[in-house]
């Protein structure tokens, strides 16, 4: 039973670190996309898919670290990305993000 659980615990370790090198991978492409991208519904797109990542990097890294304490950062990024998202599309479509009407 004790050889089982190294087994698995290596896989797990494996599996982590291979997850890790794929979102850093995702990471710089997006990355690539927001600064190169030719329009800015692909910077927009591309900004919340990093949101994403980031929230799945830091779900890899709660694994990784056997704790439940991160679960708050990876609604935090969650919530901060989707208010970015609504940010970006409100930008987009009027020019200013908060308007300043006061008639």
């Amino acid at each position: 039973m004790n050889e089982f659980l190294e087994v698995t615990n290596v896989l797990l370790d494996i599996t982590v670190f291979l997850s890790f090198a794929g979102i850093a991978v995702a990471l710089a492409l997006l990355l690539y996309r927001i600064v190169a991208g030719p329009t800015q519904a692909d910077r927009a797109a591309a900004l919340d898919a990093m949101g994403i990542n980031l929230m799945g990097l830091a779900g890899l890294t709660a694994i990784h670290l056997v704790t439940s304490r991160l679960n708050d950062v990876v609604l935090l990024i969650g919530v901060l990305a989707f208010l970015g998202t609504l940010a970006i599309a409100k930008y987009m479509e009027k020019g200013v993000i908060i308007d300043r009407d006061m008639e």
